[in-house]
């Protein structure tokens, strides 16, 4: 049986078990199984696929919404007219 907890009670303080001359000591001793590794020396070292071509930079032109389209209210992307859900309302088939 699942116990109930009242959360408008007041909440008990956080006590810390470590003191601070424990924090430091275990600060200074050396931890073999924690490794220290920075994330970004580590994401160089992987090669993605296609990633030789990331140096070419692509351009593509940016076009209007046109007087046929209409922008989803769900999915916020621009469809034509003829994939709206129902006369009236601005939502595409995907997301209706």
């Amino acid at each position: 049986m699942a116990t109930t907890t009242d959360y408008d009670a007041p909440r008990q303080p956080v006590i810390e078990e470590d003191s601070l001359e424990e924090l430091r000591v275990r600060r200074e001793t050396p931890n073999a199984a924690a490794v220290d590794v920075d994330e970004n020396d580590l994401a160089e070292s992987f090669e993605l696929p296609g990633g030789d071509q990331l140096d070419e930079e692509l351009t593509v032109p940016v076009v209007a919404q046109q007087a046929d389209e209409f922008r989803c209210s769900k999915c916020f992307l621009v469809r034509h007219r003829n994939q709206r859900a129902a006369a009236g309302q601005d939502v595409c088939r995907d997301c209706a």
